[in-house]
């Protein structure tokens, strides 16, 4: 993409209503516009990003055997009230009614539609597990809307709903999601922490959120600072075997969120030099819930002894948008925001110094076009910007690589490669240069 062709309206300053860092940057480097109180419109170079953060969780959760479908926003009332959670709920829900007067609601979650599909459809044990999954805007009328996406009224999430026969059957599905969420938010360079958490108006007795410690962070967490040595299984990890070790490993210390945190235990099971207190996003949640759902919307299954069986269920979210925040939370500086590779909006940036220069734009163009070539998905900065401004905007925006083409270099046969992370610079031939980022 040449950025004279690109839409990227960034501003110099964050507007004064944005509190946290994510929410500055992500204003500045014109990833997102706000329409209403926690309405975002998702502008070219955010919604790279969040295309790239949902395909990865759509590749973790194919990979440990969840099935992918869409359902709608909108769900009827009766749903709802068939399994109990409609006057439950609370005022976080947007109810609507269209104008035959039906009962509609925006789904803030999907407990209750999946459940009616899934007994439409299946009846037979020898169809389970099962685990349905779809990437979609919910939305939540919270009271006060604020850190830009990561406290949003609208937002994109993942939810996956397991089905099991019975609780031990449904729990090595618990442990699946689990071991897929260590996975999913690795590839994205962070380090989750599963810890200990309430169901809230989903249910059930058994739930993790997944943490990502920040300053920011918008509660407290306590956990045994050893948790976050420990490995996060590989590309294969064999989805059917039993993955209750690795999720046995990843609890065996205390990690616990601030509504569920046990200060007397937290100090018995930890020692001193290994006990943190910190702040924390949440970026996924698990649920295990067993027949909340099944039984009052009858949804069973014939099981091998003839019987019929109430269904054993589990949810498990990842804040798809809310991620952007918590990467860009936990990964910036001065200069703006620094990717991780595999969510960068772009791979590599070809920033010319001096535009219209025959020798220049020649470099520019191989190196665009060997880095386009190589899959890198380049931003050609061939704009009539001053190079302090092209060098700004390209460490706000994340570019992890840059390579800097001007005619003093070139006269002495090189340019200069920066990698954004490190801020280390050096002198290369072009050729090397692209090949080190083509790599």
């Amino acid at each position: 993409m040449r950025l004279s062709r690109f839409f990227l309206p960034v501003l110099k300053d964050a507007p004064s209503d944005a509190q946290i860092v994510s929410h500055q940057l992500m204003l500045r480097a014109g990833m997102i516009r706000q329409e209403a109180a926690g309405i975002y419109a998702w502008l070219p170079l955010g919604f790279r990003v969040l295309k790239k953060i949902e395909q990865i969780v759509r590749e973790e959760m194919d990979r440990a055997g969840a099935v992918e479908l869409l359902m709608p926003t909108l769900q009827l009332a009766d749903l709802w009230r068939e399994s109990g959670r409609y006057d439950a709920y609370g005022p976080e829900m947007l109810r609507i009614t269209d104008r035959n007067d039906r009962e509609l609601l925006y789904g803030p979650t999907n407990e209750d539609m999946i459940t009616e599909i899934f007994r439409a459809y299946v009846k037979s044990y020898k169809a389970l597990p099962l685990n349905l999954y779809h990437i979609q805007w919910k939305f939540r009328d919270e009271r006060r809307p604020r850190f830009g996406v990561m406290r949003g009224r609208e937002f994109l999430m993942k939810d996956a709903y397991s089905f099991d026969i019975d609780e031990a059957a449904a729990r090595k599905s618990y442990d699946r999601m689990f071991v897929a969420y260590l996975r999913t938010f690795k590839r994205m360079g962070l380090t989750a922490i599963p810890m200990r958490a309430e169901t809230g108006p989903i249910g059930g007795d058994l739930s993790h959120e997944f943490i990502i410690l920040a300053d920011t962070g918008e509660s407290a967490v306590f956990c045994d600072s050893r948790i976050l040595d420990l490995p996060v299984p590989g590309e294969d990890v064999d989805y059917d075997a039993d993955q209750k070790p690795v999720v046995d490993d990843w609890t065996r210390y205390y990690a616990a969120t601030e509504d569920v945190h046990d200060a007397a235990r937290f100090e018995s099971e930890t020692p001193a030099e290994f006990r943190r207190e910190a702040r924390g996003i949440e970026v996924g949640q698990t649920f295990y819930f067993g027949e909340k759902y099944s039984r009052p919307m009858k949804a069973s299954v014939t099981g091998p002894d003839g019987k019929e069986h109430f269904i054993h269920g589990g949810s498990y979210g990842v804040g798809v948008s809310r991620l952007l925040g918590a990467v860009i939370e936990a990964s910036h500086d001065a200069g703006g925001i620094i990717w991780p590779d595999a969510i960068a909006p772009f791979g590599a940036g070809v920033l010319s110094l001096r535009p219209g220069d025959a020798a220049v734009d020649a470099a520019c163009n191989t190196a665009y076009e060997a880095l386009v070539k190589a899959g890198k998905e380049p931003l050609f900065d061939d704009t009539d910007e001053r190079p302090g401004g092209k060098f700004a905007t390209a460490d706000l925006i994340g570019l992890p690589w840059q390579i800097i083409v001007g005619p003093k270099g070139l006269a002495e046969g090189t340019v200069e490669l920066k990698r954004r992370a490190t801020g280390e610079r050096e002198s290369l031939s072009l050729e090397s240069a692209i090949a080190k980022v083509a790599g």
